[in-house]
């Protein structure tokens, strides 16, 4: 039996556990750096920068999904972004990312979102199919672009030898 509900502090830990989980399906476990003392300062402290569901599966944590808001200036409203969506493989198979999904946009309409957008691993297969199959569209013309951290800080000029204080003319 599927039960979805919203993580609390105290499902900090199977978060974590489902998150290095989810780091490891996609290949790169040496990238999830992330504590339970960010989770507990991000998740649940006074500012949260990010909510979760947690899935079970007969009382024991299958999956997880986590969001956050952002705002679009053409529509005028905000809408959310689905960061994880997550399940352990031996829970797979149960309708348990279904449900995670349907959960999260039921929220995105109650909290008067205009959508929920996601981003897919290009050779997820599955993801891609069961997302097809759901009747999603694919922004193909996008490009994911990140700054990491020193890419953010030679940008933002920091750490260099311009960045004492002098603002450039922009042009």
């Amino acid at each position: 039996m599927i039960s979805i509900r919203p993580a609390t502090r105290d499902d900090v830990p199977d978060l974590l556990t489902l998150i290095r989980g989810l780091a490891i399906f996609e290949k790169k476990p040496h990238k999830a750096i992330v504590t339970q003392a960010d989770l507990l300062r991000d998740g649940f402290g006074p500012h949260p920068k990010f909510r979760a569901l947690i899935a079970d599966w007969h009382g024991e944590p299958a999956g997880y999904a986590s969001f956050f808001y952002f705002y679009s200036t053409f529509q005028g409203r905000p809408a959310l972004f689905l960061e994880d969506l997550f399940v352990l493989d031996e829970f797979r198979g149960n309708g348990i990312g279904k449900a995670l999904l349907i959960a999260v946009c039921k929220l995105a309409i109650e909290e008067g979102c205009f959508a929920l957008r996601w981003e897919v691993l290009d050779w997820n297969t599955p993801a891609i199919e069961f997302y097809q199959k759901l009747g999603a569209t694919f922004l193909n013309e996008r490009k994911v672009v990140t700054f990491e951290a020193e890419a953010l800080k030679r940008v933002a000029g920091i750490n260099s030898p311009r960045s004492h204080g002098v603002t450039e003319k922009q042009s």
